[in-house]
């Protein structure tokens, strides 16, 4: 529906409930504003719940008492550190997705935002910084807790959506007025917020002949520059945002040193580290010496999913380099091996049938 049929549906609407001409008019022109900007007409609270599809005592627990309305947990990070996670429960996961995909996703990011994003891959991140002088890695410290809940309503507001229905948005994203690790809305919404730092230290770089890319909290650097006077002018353009530099996270790779970004090797191509590859050889050479249900004895490996789990790690180091024919036939080894399994399981299934 374009903006003339609205104005009009709206319009006989309103005039069947009596609505002022001064009333429709100054709901027009607000509507206007978020069809131009390709978001969804709410006028208030009430409206929100009816196109929602929640009652507005759910969206108000859920907004008023957030805490109750997540469960936590921890993952394990690929460096074997805890990440905590705050998980939406189904119903308020249900309206995140919603506010994700009716209007956080129709505002586009900065170009230079490589994580979050629609058919952008870890590669996107990467092949700017290949072959360069330098290397200078950047990390946020605490990215989403730190993002507030006034950053998040700004969002909204920027759209065209009223003050009240702005904070009742911003409120669904948030957990104690922040974003949370685990909600689907908090990816997206942090890249919006970054964006007019992403633009402030892009136009910086563009004009001293700097790459730049940001891949969620990290954010890469390469060509030949002033570390030192990028650093401060970094620290300067998210210290607006009240975010800081994880200092101990700051990285200058120089050619003759291994330069990473986001954890993969750049200097000639594109690799996942040695230490890791590595690792993932020593696992194979004992899976085909020995077998793979042997190896797991004597590895004293408990993990239920252990084949997956590898297979998964394989595939990351193709995705990097997918020509490495190493890896390829580790991955086929691996694939023979699941199929085998999926066999045995199923003949056991058919005996007991």
């Amino acid at each position: 529906m374009d903006f003339k049929q609205y104005k009009d549906d709206f319009t006989t609407e309103a005039g069947k409930n009596s609505l002022s001409n001064n009333n429709i008019q100054h709901c027009l022109e607000y509507a206007k504003v978020l069809f131009l900007n390709n978001v969804p007409v709410i006028y208030n609270p009430s409206h929100l719940s009816m196109v929602l599809g929640y009652k507005k005592v759910y969206i108000k627990k859920a907004t008023n008492h957030s805490s109750y309305f997540y469960r936590d947990f921890e993952i394990t990070k690929r460096n074997g550190n805890k990440r905590p996670i705050s998980e939406p429960l189904p119903s308020l996961k249900e309206i995140q997705i919603w506010i994700l995909k009716n209007i956080l996703e129709k505002v586009p990011v900065s170009i230079f935002a490589k994580a979050y994003k629609h058919k952008t891959s870890l590669l996107e991140n990467l092949k700017f910084h290949k072959n360069q002088p330098k290397v200078f890695t950047l990390d946020l410290e605490n990215f989403f807790p730190s993002i507030k809940l006034e950053w998040v309503e700004k969002v909204f507001i920027e759209l065209g959506y009223s003050k009240i229905v702005s904070k009742l948005l911003a409120k669904l994203c948030t957990r104690d007025n922040s974003l949370p690790q685990g909600a689907p809305t908090s990816p997206y919404l942090s890249n919006l917020i970054f964006k007019d730092a992403d633009t402030t230290i892009s136009d910086f770089c563009r004009q001293r002949k700097i790459r730049y890319t940001r891949y969620a909290d990290d954010l890469s650097f390469s060509g030949d520059f002033n570390e030192n006077e990028l650093f401060d002018k970094v620290t300067e353009t998210i210290e607006n945002l009240n975010l800081s530099l994880n200092k101990s996270k700051t990285k200058l790779m120089t050619p003759n040193t291994r330069q990473t970004v986001t954890g993969i090797v750049v200097n000639d191509k594109p690799q996942v580290v040695f230490h890791k590859r590595n690792k993932l050889r020593q696992e194979m050479y004992y899976i085909n010496k020995f077998g793979f249900g042997e190896h797991r004895v004597y590895k004293e490996i408990n993990h239920a999913h252990y084949l997956e789990h590898l297979l998964g790690k394989i595939n990351f180091v193709l995705q990097i380099n997918p020509i490495d024919n190493e890896f390829i036939k580790y991955k086929s080894l691996l694939i023979d091996l699941k199929k085998k399994q999926n066999l045995k399981i199923k003949n056991q299934l058919a005996i007991l049938v």
